[in-house]
């Protein structure tokens, strides 16, 4: 009887920790990201990221399939967010900033309002960290976000040095360019803890009329990497914040408040 009853608590434990195991390995892909950004690898830095994402998405599913949900995986899933899809791009945009001071000044001549430019980067994990911590705390954004979720930005953000190694030299020096990086930073992190609402891609059944926007959001979205894989990412990006906005006015402006 006290074999099989350690043999259950053997088993209950394996359960409860094979999401944790894939949150680690988001967490390890966040690290590697950051570790890649600052050797200038800015591709592996992306790769990693995107790899994160998977993890991600993976350590989600076999918690929600395995009903193995627990507080600590929670809170670990959110501390592994924070690195791969807030630290990690900021990393990115940082390297991208100092790029471009390098291509236009000497380096001894940077003043001390061009390092500030340094700074909006920084907001990206400040304002992540914000976004996990709602998230952590409101119940309503069970199946929705309430505010962009950190691995979209992060999966926008990533996709820069892979447009950067691609583009034509002309669009090359429009993201090679401190004011847009400092837009990009700035709009970014605002939409992280914006009252937007965006939807989820956490499917509790497969059945079209229960996911009828992801399915549409999906085929939308391969549709455009077919027709435009360089810039596919920024577009199904926009399409993303444009639907979370579109359902935060309506709900807000069009809905009819029952009495």
């Amino acid at each position: 009887m006290q074999n099989l009853l350690q043999m259950n608590y053997f088993f209950y434990k394996l359960k409860n920790n094979v999401p944790n195991t894939f949150t680690i390995l988001n967490l390890i892909c966040g690290i590697i990201s950051i570790i890649a950004s600052f050797e200038n690898h800015l591709i592996f830095s992306s790769i990693f990221i995107y790899l994160g994402f998977i993890f991600d998405y993976i350590d989600g599913f076999t918690a929600r399939l395995l009903k193995s949900q627990t507080k600590i995986g929670k809170e670990l899933d959110s501390l592994a967010d924070l690195v791969t899809f807030g630290l990690a791009p900021s990393i990115i945009i940082f390297v991208l900033m100092k790029k471009v001071l390098v291509y236009e000044y000497i380096p001894d001549t940077i003043t001390l309002t061009e390092l500030l430019y340094f700074f909006f980067p920084i907001l990206i994990p400040v304002f992540s960290a914000i976004r996990l911590a709602k998230f952590n705390t409101d119940n309503r954004q069970t199946d929705k976000f309430i505010g962009l979720p950190t691995p979209a930005n992060a999966f926008f953000i990533a996709w820069l040095p892979v447009m950067l190694y691609k583009l034509k030299i002309e669009v090359f020096y429009v993201i090679l360019n401190i004011k847009v990086l400092i837009i990009l930073s700035v709009i970014n992190s605002l939409l992280l803890v914006s009252p937007f609402t965006f939807f989820s891609f956490k499917f509790k059944n497969f059945k079209y009329k229960n996911n009828k926007q992801r399915y549409l959001f999906l085929i939308l979205s391969i549709l455009t990497f077919i027709l435009y894989p360089l810039y596919s990412v920024p577009i199904i990006f926009a399409f993303y914040v444009l639907s979370g906005i579109y359902t935060y006015a309506k709900n807000k402006f069009f809905m009819k408040v029952k009495p």
